[in-house]
């Protein structure tokens, strides 16, 4: 381990939480109550680019942070951090091409590069110079690529279980791809999932596949989720080609660059996670130059922060203080 991933490393395992208030601020994330359905629709909005009308939630003011979810979810995924952490960044959560609540132009692509595109546009439409990044799923994917071509546009990168380039798309996906490309994936799983909330829930659904709690994903975001995804058939053939579009691996090539980054990167993985192998999270942490560690989750899934926003809180504030208390010591 070279001097500056030491040092990057011990500052933020142990040096944020001597920055004042950070210990404090820690504790208060930890209390939030997450944002409902009700709540997230009436503060959905809409940038307009030319991928398309964008929806979006924001809360929160400075500094800008960009989550982005997995799939097939959406921001919705995110309703626990933004609470938590809206007191210490501009928190925003789109959805992607082909998910969520979108509006596609015609002829779009929704691809990983796609999505990197449209996210610099929307960063500009709402002035926004640069972010700090949590990701999730495919969004970890896109979250790599836009750290490696927008640099500048970047501050720091929090990943939970996600592609590599390693491992994009994992063997799980390869069934899913297989559906979309036949057009089925949305009709024959999402639909019944979403008709049937306790099969999502059961050993059948998406509840045993990607969540640890067998609660999850609860009715509401059944929901939010798949509804939109089934609304039209625009919106579900769109969805179909964003798992098309994982079949090629975006990330490949990509290592060097990782390398040579010095962007600020944790790593926090679910190691009971059945899609993305936990070779992954030792992949980043040795490939990414900034790589400020790994933590591990023993029984969390591949969409643990959705279950566990208190931990995306205290990381996410763990690295961004770490990187504040970094750029002190540098000067």
């Amino acid at each position: 381990m070279n001097r500056r991933r030491f040092i990057g490393t011990l500052a933020c395992i142990g040096g944020a939480l001597a920055l004042p208030g950070v210990a404090r601020a820690m504790t208060q994330a930890q209390t939030v109550l997450p944002l409902d359905a009700a709540a997230f629709h009436g503060m959905r909005r809409f940038a307009k680019t030319p991928f398309g009308e964008i929806a979006y939630v924001e809360r929160g003011t400075g500094a800008a942070a960009l989550f982005l979810h997995g799939f097939p979810l959406n921001g919705f995924q995110w309703r626990g951090a933004l609470p938590r952490l809206s007191p210490y960044r501009r928190c925003i959560a789109p959805d992607f091409l082909g998910m969520g609540f979108t509006r596609v132009a015609d002829g779009q692509g929704v691809g990983p590069d796609d999505q990197v595109a449209m996210l610099v546009a929307l960063l500009d439409e709402l002035g926004v110079t640069d972010v700090d990044v949590v990701a999730n799923d495919s969004g970890g994917a896109v979250a790599q690529l836009l750290m490696l071509r927008y640099p500048d546009r970047v501050r720091s990168v929090l990943l939970t279980n996600c592609d590599t380039e390693i491992e994009s798309p994992p063997s799980a996906m390869l069934p899913v791809i297989a559906l979309a490309r036949q057009g089925k994936y949305v009709d024959e799983w999402l639909a019944p999932w979403w008709k049937d909330k306790a099969l999502a829930r059961s050993s059948k659904g998406i509840g045993a596949m990607c969540y640890a709690d067998p609660s999850h994903p609860d009715d509401e975001a059944i929901d939010m989720y798949f509804g939109p995804l089934l609304s039209t058939r625009r919106r579900t053939a769109l969805a179909d080609a964003y798992a098309v579009a994982l079949e090629r691996n975006a990330l490949s090539g990509t290592e060097l660059a990782l390398q040579h980054s010095r962007i600020p990167v944790r790593v926090v993985w679910g190691r009971a996670d059945t899609i993305f192998s936990p070779k992954n999270a030792d992949y980043l942490d040795y490939a990414c130059g900034g790589s400020r560690g790994i933590r591990w989750l023993e029984d969390s899934k591949l969409f643990w922060p959705e279950e566990r926003p208190d931990v995306i809180a205290e990381e996410a504030l763990r690295l961004w203080n770490a990187r504040s208390s970094e750029a002190e010591i540098a000067s």
